[in-house]
């Protein structure tokens, strides 16, 4: 693929910052940094523009807060200004990102998310015999920069643009040179394009059927020493190249299930797993309570309980929508 030059200017278009401006904005209105930012809105937009341009960016100002769902998190959230420069940024790149990807991969992509991996996983659970399911150990908190940064390189070729990338990624480290910070917008492309040589390999160079939701990856095979011999090779592949380690590799028959996405996939059938089943109920039970205690409007209770009934109606959940919902 062509390397992306002369991106800067777009970015700094006032259009395009008026834009980032508003998608920061979603579901973030009523907070108090964005009612400052918007106070001031166009020469906030000014001063954004003039730090891209001068390639000095006010940035690293994060907010961490820690959350279960289902395991422990810390979350590392940008502040309302960053916000519009991910947003600002991603406007204009995200068409060079998005072509470098290949088709199955789910996560954090227009048209794609949890339950069209989870379509595509069943299919192959149909027709294959074995799988191999792989996870990263601390994914985000691993990301090497060096390598981050010498990936982008194979995408943009304007060396403004890539020094705006590595002051970003350099305002966040777990460790030497290594992490990102889970919750901003340019995380999640970093994070989605630093596997996605692993994914050209283990398609092009294995020829496995394979699709990955951020660092969840799973593999299929009808043969099980043959899908050993390649997962050893693509494990090895990630381990020496991206420098990650991965936790417990899990291959087993497809018809007993296959464990993706909070749910269990068989051949004929979806269900949901044990702990997203004990999500669901804390969940329901916490949303409600909110609401009675007037703490959520009826407006917030919707937005948060719809997602939630969307991701249990996916799969075959009557019994559990009965007994919670009343649902027949």
């Amino acid at each position: 693929m062509k390397p992306q030059n002369n991106l800067i200017e777009q970015i700094i278009n006032i259009d395009n910052l008026y834009l980032a401006y508003w998608k920061a904005k979603r579901g973030k209105s009523l907070k108090t940094d964005c009612i400052v930012y918007e106070n001031n809105l166009e020469p906030n937009l000014f001063a954004l523009q003039n730090q891209i341009r001068n390639g000095k960016l006010d940035i690293g100002n994060y907010n961490y807060f820690k959350i279960i769902d289902p395991k422990e998190r810390i979350i590392c959230a940008a502040s309302f200004p960053e916000r519009v420069l991910h947003h600002a940024i991603m406007n204009v790149c995200h068409n060079a990102f998005e072509k470098h990807l290949i088709y199955h991969t789910y996560a954090t992509r227009p048209k794609k998310g949890t339950h069209k991996a989870v379509v595509f996983a069943k299919k192959n659970v149909c027709k294959y015999n074995w799988y191999a399911k792989l996870d990263i150990r601390k994914y985000f908190d691993n990301i090497n920069h060096k390598i981050l940064q010498t990936s982008l390189k194979r995408l943009f070729k304007d060396k403004f643009l890539l020094d705006i990338f590595r002051q970003i990624i350099a305002s966040y480290q777990t460790k030497h040179e290594k992490g990102l910070p889970i919750g901003n917008l340019t995380s999640q492309y970093f994070a989605n394009y630093y596997l996605s040589v692993a994914d050209h390999f283990v398609i092009e160079k294995l020829h496995i059927p394979y699709l990955r939701y951020m660092d969840d990856m799973l593999l299929f095979g009808n043969n099980k020493s043959e899908l050993l011999k390649q997962l050893n090779i693509f494990i090895e592949f990630i381990e020496q190249n991206l420098k990650l380690n991965l936790k417990q590799v899990i291959i087993n028959k497809t018809q007993l299930g296959v464990a993706f996405l909070g749910y269990r996939i068989f051949p004929k059938q979806i269900r949901l797993n044990s702990v997203s089943k004990k999500r669901f109920r804390k969940k329901l039970f916490s949303y409600e309570k909110k609401l009675f205690n007037s703490f959520w409007s009826g407006q917030q209770y919707q937005e948060h309980i719809l997602p939630l009934l969307n991701f249990v109606n996916f799969a075959s959940s009557k019994g559990l929508r009965k007994n919670y919902l009343y649902l027949q």
